[in-house]
């Protein structure tokens, strides 16, 4: 039998540095911890923002802890609807990616670009690698076991033994698969 992994749904998100979580919520301002998430170290937010586009905005939480560049994470359908061009890229990948201002109680930020639609990604560690037969920045098939079965094609493999064994899709994803509450997908023949 396959090894099941864990299908986790990313919803839409922020990222910030250090110096934009001072100018969104003032000067001294740590984020606070809301809820561990299942990759070791991160962490969902209290701290909430409004992104903004063209078109329009959103309301959308921040994921600890800060990072060296800020960066927003949308499904299409959230980029399509305030207006932003949101490339499929991995996380940390924003280079000519959209533009949009990040807004919080106590100012903006102008992210020149930094608005991905996030690739789907399996993150596990080099043991899950060898068991699984992948390696790092593998393109795989995932198949998950959801009330609408569906086979995900183009999922990049991140390997570190930072990392927990868990895949990532967006909302527009999970959707589509109906994959809601707890969900595993297998490593499939593409």
């Amino acid at each position: 039998m396959a090894k099941k992994i864990l299908v986790e749904t990313s919803a839409r998100h922020v990222h910030v540095t250090a110096e934009a979580l001072e100018i969104l919520f003032g000067k001294g301002h740590k984020l606070t911890n809301k809820k561990n998430l299942s990759q070791p170290g991160q962490f969902a937010c209290e701290e909430k923002v409004t992104v903004i586009g063209p078109k329009g905005s959103l309301k959308a939480s921040i994921l600890g802890p800060e990072r060296p560049a800020n960066q927003v994470e949308l499904s299409l359908t959230d980029a399509r609807t305030i207006g932003v061009v949101a490339p499929v890229r991995e996380s940390g990948d924003i280079a000519e990616s959209g533009k949009c201002t990040i807004e919080g109680p106590c100012g903006s930020v102008e992210v020149e670009c930094g608005v991905i639609a996030a690739k789907r990604h399996i993150h596990m560690t080099p043991a899950d690698a060898a068991e699984l037969g992948v390696s790092d920045k593998e393109i795989v098939c995932v198949k998950v076991d959801t009330p609408r079965p569906l086979v995900f094609g183009d999922v990049v493999v991140r390997v570190s033994d930072k990392f927990a064994l868990a895949m990532h899709i967006d909302t527009d994803e999970s959707n589509a698969a109906c994959a809601f509450g707890e969900v595993y997908g297998e490593i499939v023949k593409c």
